[in-house]
């Protein structure tokens, strides 16, 4: 049987350092705070958001929430952004995407200040995470990949590594990440010839594709590790599944990551980590 990684324990591994941290923040007189933007109540919103919320109430992370109704204008969504900007008592802002149609994503995401930007959405943070400096941070579930294989001792720098998917927000960013760590790249996607060729020739696997249970036991191989981002709703099964079939896949590979409980566990951790991080940097600028 495979290896299950498990995003609870590497979240749970990562909140108590995290408390330590906001503790001594506390100590000097700084209470870390994470401003939430939403704009309606969309379910996978409000999903996030609970786990969010729970997330940084154990760490010990002051939320102000600002809730922004659906058919909201361009103009008061940049005024939001602009209040949380000049707001010095808020560290960190998760801005959720996608924002509704009639809004101007890419302006909204502009807007905000880069120092503030947690989840890696703005030109700032994107440019650090391709050039390795500058302000920001890199997306969280991108992040949760690279802090998951590093909570099960599971060392990139060398391997092949074989990226699945190559949307702006997740397969891109991961992949950019473990090249940073030094592994040895390769992004697939649709148009790739050859897949389950390449994939076999991997020996860290990352699928992100958002397409339920499409990646059988004909893609991998023995000794592998296959990390799962794809979260979706299965009306056959009637629950989560990822975009690998798990059932079939988990007896061939050495380590796996299950889906719900994988990589999605971590990302709300992640989140309170760039969080902190932010404080400190502000109070080290302070000091």
């Amino acid at each position: 049987m495979a290896e299950l990684l498990k995003g609870t324990s590497a979240a749970d591994a990562l909140t108590s350092e995290l408390i330590l941290r906001a503790e001594a923040l506390k100590t000097n007189g700084l209470v870390p705070c994470l401003a939430i933007l939403r704009v309606g109540n969309r379910a996978d919103d409000l999903a996030y958001e609970s786990g969010a919320l729970k997330r940084c109430e154990t760490v010990g992370i002051a939320v102000r929430q600002f809730i922004l109704p659906a058919d909201v204008s361009q103009n008061v969504l940049l005024q939001t952004i602009g209040e949380i900007n000049r707001d010095a008592g808020i560290h960190g802002c998760l801005m959720f995407l996608p924002l509704p149609k009639h809004l101007d994503e890419k302006a909204a995401c502009a807007a905000l200040d880069p120092t503030k930007d947690i989840d890696g959405i703005t030109p700032s943070s994107i440019a650090k995470l391709y050039s390795g400096s500058g302000i920001g941070f890199a997306p969280c579930t991108p992040q949760s990949c690279t802090e998951l294989l590093n909570h099960f001792g599971i060392t990139v720098s060398g391997k092949r590594v074989v990226v699945v998917g190559r949307s702006l927000v997740i397969g891109r960013p991961i992949a950019l990440l473990l090249l940073t760590a030094d592994g040895t790249v390769t992004i697939c996607h649709s148009k790739t010839r050859d897949l389950q060729q390449i994939t076999r020739t991997a020996d860290i696997v990352i699928i992100a594709v958002g397409k339920a249970e499409a990646f059988g036991p004909e893609y991998f191989r023995p000794e592998q590790v296959v990390l799962d981002v794809g979260i979706n709703w299965s009306e056959k099964k009637q629950k989560l599944v990822g975009d690998v079939d798990f059932d079939a896949v988990e007896p061939v590979v050495s380590a796996i990551s299950p889906v719900p409980a994988g990589v999605g566990s971590l990302t709300a951790a992640v989140l309170c980590k760039h969080i902190i991080e932010a404080a400190e940097n502000i109070g080290q600028q302070a000091g």
